[in-house]
């Protein structure tokens, strides 16, 4: 019943929107109609010819040609209300027709139209044994009403085919309620078996919404490691790959002390290693740049709706919204989530698994 509610809404959204654009150009074609009509009304004048229009309707009444002897009068044109009566119409079911069918697609078919993101970034100082180590990435499960094991189901079969030499989730793992932790639990652990090295976590907003502490502990549990604000290393001490994780900027509104502490991720592991980092919210990039090679992050869901244009482009802070960007020599990529929030559906951003392989540079 959600999805349904959810797909009118968003169905209404998206018809108002085009008849909304409708209205603009109809309103404009008709100021360039009256203009028209009054220039043409002027040189009828100018020649004897009295040309009579009726600007409530933009109907020709009839045609007065001045002869010298007489009037004569010229049969009216044919009406064009009933025409635009038509044309009207057929905008608005076709409005309605394109608001229903995007979203349903988005409802059925959209919100699990599943993808591998497959990315090389090149880690100055990568250790030669570690070229081709694969991370993958998964972001904004999103665990709760609309997701379940049908996607723990998904997810698991992608990762598999990823072939990870370790799983990452970037946050919001669980959408608000802790009650749907469990299913967390059973996620981490599936992955786990895929994955050479594991599974490392860090925190996104929802997770803070929903009790960062429960969150925590069921990953831990499930034997995945969380960072915050800390590393751990891949490889061995002195020639390997320290992997950061922050805490999200949700952290800093919701308690002193928490909140994303990129320095005492970085003195956590040796200084001289090549750095990736783990943070949910891709707005941490600036302060990250120039000191990580690269940063994984979640939190846009790629815009999750976007009809006709992507506006998460003009509203995201740096207009970090999906893939790959670049500041300061380091890189960061933005996974556009598996799950959803809000609205129960996706357009023109299907949901993302990420295939990070790191090579040297």
């Amino acid at each position: 019943l959600g999805v349904v509610g959810s797909a009118i809404e968003i169905g209404v959204i998206v018809a108002a929107f085009l008849l909304g654009i409708s209205d603009l150009v109809r309103l404009a074609a008709s100021g360039t109609t009256h203009v028209a009509l009054r220039l043409r009304g002027t040189r009828g004048r100018a020649t004897g010819t009295d040309t009579r229009t009726d600007l409530g309707t933009g109907t020709h009444t009839g045609t007065h040609t001045d002869t010298g002897a007489g009037t004569v009068m010229v049969a009216p044109a044919v009406p064009q209300a009933s025409r635009r009566e038509f044309v009207s119409r057929l905008v608005a079911g076709s409005a309605l027709a394109a608001g229903a069918s995007t979203a349903a697609y988005g409802a059925i078919f959209g919100r699990h139209d599943y993808t591998i993101e497959e990315v090389v970034v090149r880690i100055p100082g990568l250790p030669r044994a570690l070229e081709g180590y694969t991370l993958v990435q998964l972001s904004d499960v999103h665990f709760g009403q609309y997701i379940g094991e049908r996607e723990i189901a998904a997810a698991s079969s992608l990762v598999k085919d990823a072939r990870p030499d370790m799983v990452v989730l970037t946050g919001d793992l669980v959408d608000h309620d802790i009650r749907y932790a469990p299913l967390l639990g059973a996620f981490a652990r599936r992955l786990g078996q895929h994955a050479r090295d594991g599974v490392v976590s860090v925190p996104g907003n929802h997770d803070h919404y929903a009790g960062l502490g429960e969150v925590h502990d069921v990953l831990r549990a499930a034997g995945a490691r969380v960072l915050m604000n800390e590393g751990l290393i891949i490889g061995e001490p002195k020639a390997g790959l320290a992997l950061l994780g922050v805490d999200d900027l949700w952290g800093a509104r919701r308690s002193r002390g928490l909140g994303p502490n990129l320095d005492q991720a970085i003195a956590s592991v040796p200084r001289d290693l090549p750095r990736v980092l783990l943070c949910h919210n891709p707005a941490f990039f600036p302060e990250a740049a120039g000191r990580v090679a690269l940063q994984l992050s979640g939190h846009t869901h790629g815009g999750q709706v976007n009809f006709l244009v992507r506006l998460a482009d003009m509203v995201l802070p740096f207009g970090y919204v999906a893939g790959r960007y670049d500041r300061q020599g380091s890189e960061l990529w933005v996974n556009r989530g598996f799950g959803t929030a809000g609205p129960p559906l996706r357009v023109g951003a299907p949901p993302e698994v990420t295939r990070v392989v790191l090579v040297s540079a």
